[in-house]
Parts: structure tokens; sequence; C-alpha cells
């Protein structure tokens, strides 16, 4: 899914391109459409509703058995114990079965993830993205991404080495409220631009151009 159209792209690779013309430091900017996919937590939902019909059946047993006369012709039947079981074993298989299919629909999965599992699985695409793209890419380790993960609605900001040594974390909170402020306008673009920029203003400030120094990663924004 392309979220920013090439006009966009443009903009935000000339705004990366403005902002390392004042510092040794490299920026990369990535949008993904999701950092996970998130079965493991549709399973885990699954299997907690089959348990959770499974462990109030006891309660229900009377209406449940006689509900499933209908495949008895509709006629009273005396259930044996291997009956109640297998009845029981049915009903949890297919509430499993039947939770799993909708979270086939990724927005309710989606919907069905906890925030702080959003939150963590987002921070852990980024940093991987970061080591792929970016870390000790550069000659002062002086590289940093800015990440957003659209269907999560999450955004990270991952710095290198050299900049972390100098830089707290809580500088960034400038960069990511600029960022997130167009977003929630749908202005992805704007969002980048105004965090790159943030972010090109404190790498001006601890890492300087040089003379010598060269564009050592792309400018372009990624989509992925």
């Amino acid at each position: 899914m392309a979220y920013l159209t090439p006009d966009e792209h443009a903009r935000v690779s000339a705004a990366v391109a403005a902002a390392e013309a004042q510092t040794s430091g490299e920026i990369v900017t990535i949008v993904a459409d999701l950092s996970d996919g998130y079965m493991d937590v549709a399973l885990a939902w699954a299997a907690l509703g089959a348990f959770a019909v499974l462990a109030l059946l006891p309660f229900m047993a009377t209406p449940v058995l006689d509900a499933l006369a209908v495949f008895h012709g509709g006629w009273n039947v005396a259930w044996a114990a291997p009956g109640i079981f297998a009845a029981a074993a049915a009903i949890g298989i297919g509430v499993f079965l039947l939770l799993l299919a909708a979270q086939a629909w990724l927005p309710l999965r989606i919907a069905m993830v906890p925030g702080f599992i959003r939150t963590d699985r987002a921070e852990d695409r980024a940093i991987a993205l970061f080591k792929v793209g970016a870390e000790r890419r550069t000659t002062g380790r002086t590289g940093v991404l800015i990440y957003l993960s659209m269907r999560e609605h999450r955004a990270e900001i991952v710095a290198d080495d050299a900049i972390n040594a100098l830089v707290p974390d809580d500088t960034w909170g400038e960069a990511m409220a600029a960022l997130l402020q167009p977003l929630k306008d749908g202005r992805i673009a704007d969002g980048m631009i105004a965090a790159i920029e943030q972010v090109g203003a404190v790498l001006a400030q601890h890492f300087p151009r040089a003379a010598d120094d060269r564009n050592e990663l792309p400018d372009r924004l990624i989509e992925l």
C-alpha cells in the first residue's frame, strides 16, 4: 500500500538533502504499512475464546445439549459421557476456528492487539531496519532513522552510537511532536518533513558538516 504520492516522496527526499547539507549526520526515512503480522496474538485470542467457552459450558450444559439435539432429528437424547466430551471438544474447536477466521480481516486483527504490544513490535521493527539500513554504515556512526508504522499508528526515532553518546533520548521529543501533529490530520509528508527538520537541527548542533563530508546513505523515502 502506497501512503505517499510521488510528489510527496520528492518533498521528503528534498527535506532530507536540505537537513544533511548542514550536518555530517545521515537521516533515513521509512514508512511501513505494518510492523508485524500479529498471528501469535490472533492465535492467543482464539485460544482464550475457546477456553472461555469451554469453561462456561458446565453452567449451560442443559440448553447447549438441547440445542445439539437438532443433530438427532430433534429427538431427546440421553447423553453419555463420550458424547458430552465430543460435543464440548467440537464446540471448543469451532469457537477457536471461528475467532481465528474473523481475525483474518487485518483491521480487526490489529484492533485486537493491545497497545503495548503494537508499541513493542514497532520499536523492534524500527531497530531491525536501522541495523540493516543505517547502523554503523556511516563513517562517524551518525545515522538516524525516522520510522512510521501506519496501521499500528506508531512512530520511532532510532539513532546510531555516536549520536546516542551525545544526545539524550528525550531530545527527540520535539522531533516526535513535530512528526505526530500533521499525522493526526493525515498529512504524512508534512509530518516527516517537520521531523526531518528537527532531527537535522539536532545533528547540525552536535555534528556540523565537514568540508570533505559525503552523502553515505540514500536521501529517498522508503515505503515498505
